[in-house]
């Protein structure tokens, strides 16, 4: 593609050739003559000037790493790493494979396939299940009865989407993961057995929703398991039965929620945070990497630690804890000598 026609579709303004033609897009290290690099944060801007690309994305001219001299031709955009996103799509559009059944996939007789869907092999479909118009169904997945899947979806393999479980459109669903799957519920019996709890209630997963690989998404016994509009959910993630995710929120690797706890709108977990169960995370808190949350937030919150506490006081807790052990040389010093002292005070008064 021309530079001049993708500064054109990304929205930016051209600084130099706009004849060059740019076949990818590659890190700044990497690039070299056809390619298009970018440069979102300044940490980098050093490597800019022995970059090899033949054009880079950069941001207003205000912006920190504008500055820097670029040693080729510049698309100047107000976010560069949206701007990197979208070229990206333009240079490696989809190929979407062929519409049409496979042979080798099991569709159930009632069920209702849309125009322009695509199930691979080894799929099977069941019965009272529907499959909304262009969506994908790639090899090995399981759509389970009465389950609806709906248009403009992606269901990668291996996937498992159970009964009466309901995704809207445009949802991504990534190789592995278990939608609907059981919710953890048990009552303990005299005998000290665990009597199953029937987990018959079922899961929606509301439009332009991605789930991330290997992660489960379990249904509840009454009422429902639901992930709404546009949340992105990373991979190994577990959401437990009657957990209400909020629109837009994002979970990174290894987040696990607990049973009926309502996350707000655009919530952040990061990596491996644990969240208790019958707890309410306000709109637009955030948690750091490893915390565990064990009461609800405030909207707005920003926690680390476990249990969780301010983030800014975790940090400062942060710095002291190098400095417990010599800390707790100089107590036990300072107790002893205090000792030492009061035997001399007790003497002195004899």
């Amino acid at each position: 593609m021309k530079l001049r026609d993708l500064a054109e579709r990304l929205g930016c303004r051209l600084e130099g050739d706009g004849e060059l033609e740019i076949r990818r897009v590659a890190a700044l290290d990497e690039a070299g003559p056809g390619d298009l690099t970018f440069l979102a944060n300044p940490k980098y801007s050093r490597r800019l000037a022995s970059t090899r690309a033949s054009a880079v994305i950069l941001g207003r001219p205000t912006a920190p790493d504008a500055a820097m001299p670029a040693p080729c031709a510049v698309l100047r955009s107000e976010n560069p790493y949206l701007s990197f996103a979208q070229a990206l799509t333009l240079l490696n559009p989809s190929r979407p494979p062929r519409a049409g059944v496979d042979p080798l996939a099991s569709v159930a007789p009632d069920a209702t396939i849309g125009e322009d869907v695509s199930i691979g092999a080894f799929v099977a479909i069941g019965p009272g299940a529907s499959i909304g118009a262009r969506s994908v169904i790639h090899a090995h997945a399981v759509i389970a009865a009465d389950a609806r899947v709906g248009e403009d979806c992606i269901i990668h393999s291996h996937v498992s989407i159970r009964e009466r479980v309901i995704i809207g459109n445009r949802v991504i669903v990534q190789n592995g993961a278990v939608i609907g799957s059981d919710g953890f519920g048990f009552v303990r019996l005299p005998d000290g057995t665990h009597f199953k709890i029937p987990q018959e209630a079922s899961v929606v997963i509301e439009d332009d929703v991605e789930i991330g690989a290997n992660t489960a998404i379990d249904r509840p016994a009454v009422g429902e398991t639901r992930v709404r509009a546009g949340a992105k959910i990373d991979n190994l993630v577990q959401i437990a039965h009657g957990v209400t995710v909020g629109a837009r929120s994002l979970f990174a690797a290894q987040v696990g929620i607990a049973g009926s706890t309502t996350v707000e709108d655009d919530v952040v977990l990061a990596g491996q945070v644990g969240v208790g169960g019958h707890l309410r995370l306000g709109k637009g808190a955030m948690a750091t990497g490893q915390t565990g949350i064990t009461n609800s937030l405030d909207p707005g919150a920003f926690v680390s630690g476990c249990p969780a506490i301010p983030n800014r006081d975790f940090l400062k807790s942060s710095a002291i804890f190098g400095q417990l052990p010599a800390l707790k040389k100089r107590v036990v010093a300072l107790e002893q000598r205090l000792a030492e002292l009061a035997a001399k005070m007790k003497d002195n008064q004899k």
